[in-house]
């Protein structure tokens, strides 16, 4: 009799890692456990030692898991099979257990449901070879013959020929609530579950013997009482796998022997089907949510088309995309973007018909299938019954979130013959009305899909407009508040399509930054203005400071800092020639990476402004963590300085706070004379926009720094 720390256990894979890590937990259990990398190494193992538990991957490159499970059936090794694999199919799943697999574990797994999985394993072999010790030294006894079958952990029984109770081990009590002795003498039926009868009819009272007798039939029994102490399981019925064979009496003075009754062993199986269950469920739903899956709503979309072809009706498909809610997970976290999401769907689930569909699509993207409607006027009364639902405030840990909603709509057989193209035309509208400002509705249109198309192809130019030398750069002044004299210049990019001429950032960088093109492109703009700088240092023109705008993708890069910094080395510049602009949204995503980043460029010289402040979390705490020098003032709050509205107490707050830190201040957009005199009179440093000046090319700023200009109505007449 084997103890636990002489079980034997092999674990193959051909993931080195993967190997020495099951290999280091498990034997701090105080198993032994040997390690093979791939099939073929797995099976010469076989060959020369003896396991009692192999954990077993699916999808291994030289043999798969299955192969080596064949192998094991072939020459009836025995081993107890614990699936291990990251392909989580309900197939595969399936198969690995028909196969021969005694349990299954999806990667990526919790160590400690490892752990808990093999000592069930070896506490279940333990209990195997311990049944056949006690088989082997009590086979020719009829006493010590009982006591193992009532010990089993299957339902053994024997039957009368007219199908009556004539034993039946002490199984049946723990496993449904019975009293063996009260079934002694009762019709099998009696415990066969309705719906099965038929089945068991051939089955339970099984006459023939050999191979045709019965062998691993599924069944339902019922319980005695659902609440039985004794069972652990939550239905009244138990599935279990039927094997059977007829009983026979030689009998001399008869030619064919004599037909005495049935012998059967009923093995519970409820643990294994519920494990099928929920591999199966876990295949059509969203692990999250626990909304229906893609796979799920492709498959009822299917069926509701076929139903509406039959009956002459409509359906509609929408497609929902949540607003803002990469905001709430960059800021918060995805915990709380997870639970957000959890509580999206509840609430939109509630806001549907039972016969409707609510899947999660994936990300922040829900689908919602509206069988049988009548006009569009239903659907337009659901979707908008969504947005409003989106509009209330979800509770989350103690935050109060807001959300929105775009949403787009199809409606069959109008917007599409097949499934997927309902779906991807939905997808079209939405994002036709995200472009125009996100928030509502939009059923779909045919125009829609050639904006789209040409969406694509802009994404497809910008990936061949950096070789090709398509980008330019612009430069708009920042004039000194008191004096009038130029003190900086922003650097702006500007894209020069071949067929759809000078473009801005806010026409091609959302794509840029989609597609991570981003990255590529920022690194160009600063060896562009670095070049620029250079050249105007060359002809001794008078040096300024020039500021660059930073996407989030470029910090998050690694090495980003030491990028920037060689870049400045390459045209021999100093670090106080350069500003880099920062978003608000972007430190409190990146707080952490960002502050030794920021640190690092700030010790070289390298100045540190905070862009669009006031749009974001307006934080103290990180001016203070951070090597910030300046502030600037969203154009936002310059645009409310009219003479009709004399409340601009953010304006001044803004820049009281920074001159109590000591940052210096930028005003964006100043268009017009009032503007100007109030935020000079709030103490404003520097402003930039058009009243002062359009953004100017490379050229024209050369020849604007090459003259003298000292006095400050003329700097502002000229830059005007």
């Amino acid at each position: 009799m084997k103890s636990k720390n002489q079980i034997r256990i092999l674990a193959v894979d051909d993931q080195l890692r993967m190997l020495q890590s099951v290999q280091e937990l498990v034997s701090a259990q105080g198993y032994i456990i040997d390690i093979a990398q791939g099939g073929r190494a797995a099976i010469a193992q076989l060959e020369q030692e003896a396991y009692d538990v192999i954990f077993l991957d699916l999808m291994m490159h030289d043999l798969s898991g299955h192969e080596v499970m064949a192998y094991i059936r072939d020459h009836q090794i025995d081993i107890n099979i614990i699936v291990v694999s990251g392909d989580a199919s309900i197939d595969a799943a399936i198969k690995a257990l028909r196969g021969g697999a005694h349990d299954f574990l999806r990667k990526p797994y919790a160590p400690e449901l490892l752990l808990k999985t093999l000592d069930n394993v070896v506490r279940r072999r333990i209990l195997e070879v311990e049944n056949k010790e006690i088989q082997k030294k009590l086979k020719h006894s009829e006493k010590l013959y009982r006591f193992m079958v009532n010990n089993s952990p299957d339902i053994v029984y024997i039957l009368d020929p007219d199908g009556h109770f004539v034993f039946i081990n002490k199984r049946i009590e723990s496993l449904l609530g019975y009293d063996k002795d009260e079934l002694t003498g009762k019709h099998y039926s009696e415990l066969v579950f309705e719906d099965d009868m038929e089945l068991a009819h051939y089955t339970f009272n099984e006459r023939r013997r050999g191979t045709r007798a019965t062998h691993n039939i599924e069944l339902r029994l019922k319980c005695k009482d659902e609440k039985s102490s004794l069972r652990c399981f939550e239905t009244d019925v138990v599935s279990i796998e039927l094997s059977s064979m007829g009983l026979y009496q030689n009998r001399q003075d008869a030619e064919e022997n004599e037909f005495i009754g049935t012998y059967g062993v009923a093995r519970d199986i409820s643990e294994r089907k519920k494990a099928e269950e929920i591999i199966k469920y876990q295949a059509h739903h969203d692990l999250l949510t626990g909304l229906p899956n893609r796979i799920l709503f492709l498959d009822r979309l299917e069926m509701s088309m076929a139903q509406a072809r039959r009956s002459g009706k409509s359906l509609a498909v929408m497609f929902l995309d949540l607003d803002r809610f990469k905001f709430v997970n960059d800021t918060l976290g995805h915990v709380i973007g997870d639970r957000l999401l959890q509580a999206v769907g509840q609430r939109l689930k509630y806001t549907l018909r039972d016969g409707d569909t609510l899947s999660r699509h994936g990300g922040d993207e829900f689908t919602v299938l509206l069988p049988e409607i009548e006009t569009r006027n239903d659907v337009d009364r659901v979707a908008s019954k969504i947005i409003d639902e989106l509009k209330s405030p979800f509770m989350v840990d103690g935050n109060e979130l807001y959300i929105n909603g775009s949403v787009g709509v199809t409606v069959y057989p109008d917007d599409g013959e097949s499934a997927d193209e309902l779906i991807k035309n939905a997808d079209i509208a939405m994002y036709h009305l995200k472009n125009r400002g996100k928030g509502g509705h939009q059923f779909y249109s045919d125009g829609m899909e050639a904006l789209f198309s040409q969406s694509l192809a802009l994404e497809g130019d910008l990936r061949k407009a950096i070789d090709a030398d398509q980008f330019v750069v612009f430069y708009q002044p920042q004039i000194d508040a008191r004096s009038g004299q130029l003190v900086a210049m922003e650097a702006l990019i500007r894209w020069n399509h071949p067929t759809r001429g000078l473009l801005s950032p806010v026409e091609f960088i959302t794509h840029a930054e989609d597609t991570g093109l981003i990255v590529p492109i920022g690194e160009w703009l600063l060896r562009r203005v670095c070049s620029d700088i250079s050249e105007w240092r060359r002809q001794g023109l008078p040096e300024i400071q020039m500021a660059i705008n930073l996407s989030a993708l470029q910090i998050e890069c690694r090495g980003f800092a030491d990028t920037l910094i060689g870049i400045l080395d390459e045209y021999y510049l100093p670090g106080n020639c350069l500003e880099i602009e920062i978003t608000e949204n972007l430190l409190m995503k990146e707080m952490e990476n960002a502050i030794h980043k920021l640190r690092k460029l700030s010790a070289h010289g390298i100045s540190i402004a905070i862009d669009d402040f006031g749009t974001g979390y307006s934080s103290l705490s990180y001016i203070h963590k951070l090597p910030i020098d300046t502030v600037k003032i969203d154009r936002s709050f310059v645009h409310e300085i009219t003479p009709n509205n004399q409340d601009q107490s953010i304006i001044h707050a803004i820049i009281a706070m920074a001159r109590g830190l000591g940052l210096k201040t930028i005003a964006e957009g100043v268009e017009s004379e009032y503007q100007r005199q109030i935020l000079v009179a709030a103490g404003c440093d520097v402003m930039q926009g058009y009243f002062f000046s359009r953004p100017i090319d490379a050229v024209q700023v050369q020849g604007y720094l090459g003259q003298d200009r000292h006095e400050p109505e003329e700097v502002t007449t000229f830059i005007k």
